[in-house]
């Protein structure tokens, strides 16, 4: 493989290819009717979703229920690309924050995250989203392009957005929801050998937030929370990646830039194979640990915009051999190492710094010229 466009390059020109579709059969280590954990998650506002596992239908014995999320799934695999293997195909940004350095492939917001706006680097970031708008993706790919494959918002700023070229997603299904209870019993009576008196124990005795319980002192209860669940219907990884949404990708309109554009989407590519055909994270959380299931079949699909799907082939041995060729000759952006400023930090929260103004300060400010023209009419 040295010619990049002996492969891939109709996916990037024709739009008939839709997308790359991956359904992972996958099995608790314990085997299929083994307990797994899934994300929790918190209350919704309304009073709708009351927490937990998020299972749809609530009731009943058909329903789905999210084991590991869009959001969770993507920051699972963007930071694969700082192992060795993989980092030579993109710029390694650290964010030194204190004594702790952060690699911006480990950030939540990637490119749009506060912890790289208060550095130097943010001037050249809000650049490259302003270039987002203008339809030249080109700038973000030489300083973030896991931005491009996994989707970025600048909310706090240029608002350009990007979807996510990956969608990956771990589902149960059919699942018999589980509770657990516990009781923490401390290694002695510290009222009965005079430690501490009755009465403190009689307030602290199911009273959460009282010190005695915090600590540790007194007898804790804990009836009918999380359980895991048993997916009778089994749990898969389904994977999609949009051709469609990486043809929108472009170097900007001008048909000069035709070249380039063809170069920024195949080094994309290359990135976005690589995620897919990675290894996945077999432990999500404590109690769910997940391996694939060989008892079933695994299906990689190439699916077209008229709805015909082809089995295909596709490997990570040739993900990472396409991905440097595609790398070399597109040229991965510069590593730099930056150092978070608290003034810039400042800045940006208070509004007054580089950054479009937030609601509250645009609010401010008018507030402010308001009072103003009173004074001088």
């Amino acid at each position: 493989m040295s010619d990049p466009s002996q492969y891939y390059d109709e996916w990037l020109t024709n739009d008939s290819f839709a997308a790359i579709v991956i359904r992972e059969p996958l099995v608790s280590v314990e085997g299929p009717d083994g307990v797994i954990f899934p994300a929790t998650y918190a209350a919704s506002k309304d009073g709708k979703f009351p927490g937990g596992y998020n299972i749809d239908p609530p009731e009943g014995e058909k329903n789905v229920c999210i084991v590991d999320s869009v959001g969770s799934q993507a920051n699972r695999i963007e930071p694969i690309f700082a192992n060795p293997t993989y980092s030579d195909l993109v710029p390694q940004i650290i964010i030194e924050a204190g004594e702790k350095k952060v690699n911006l492939l480990e950030a939540g917001h990637r490119a749009g995250d506060a912890i790289v706006r208060s550095t130097l680097l943010h001037k050249e970031l809000q650049d490259a989203f302003k270039r987002i708008l203008n339809g030249n993706a080109l700038p973000m790919a030489k300083i973030a392009p896991t931005s491009l494959v996994f989707g970025v918002w600048d909310s706090r700023d240029t608002q350009a957005k990007l979807p996510r070229l990956i969608v990956s997603t771990i589902r149960a299904f059919d699942v018999q929801k589980l509770t657990r209870s516990a009781v923490y019993i401390p290694p002695v009576n510290y009222v009965n050998l005079g430690l501490i008196t009755e009465e403190q124990q009689q307030k602290a005795t199911g009273d959460e937030k009282n010190p005695l319980s915090q600590r540790g002192f007194v007898n804790a209860l804990a009836s009918a929370t999380h359980g895991g669940v048993i997916a009778r219907g089994g749990v898969r990884r389904d994977v999609t990646f949009s051709l469609a949404a990486l043809r929108l990708l472009s170097a900007g309109n001008d048909e000069q830039n035709e070249q380039k554009t063809l170069k920024l989407r195949r080094y994309i590519l290359g990135l976005s194979l690589i995620a897919i055909t990675a290894p996945p994270q077999t432990y999500l959380r404590q109690g769910c640990n997940l391996v694939l299931d060989l008892d079933k079949p695994r299906s990689c699909l190439l699916v077209k915009a008229n709805g015909t799907k082809s089995e295909l082939q596709l490997t990570h041995e040739k993900a990472i051999a396409y991905a440097k060729i595609v790398a070399n000759d597109f040229g991965v952006g510069e590593s730099k190492t930056v150092k978070f400023d608290p003034d810039l930090a400042n800045k940006d929260i208070s509004g007054v710094g580089n950054v479009t103004p937030t609601k509250k300060t645009r609010a401010q400010a008018r507030a402010t010229a308001t009072q103003t023209d009173g004074q001088n009419p």
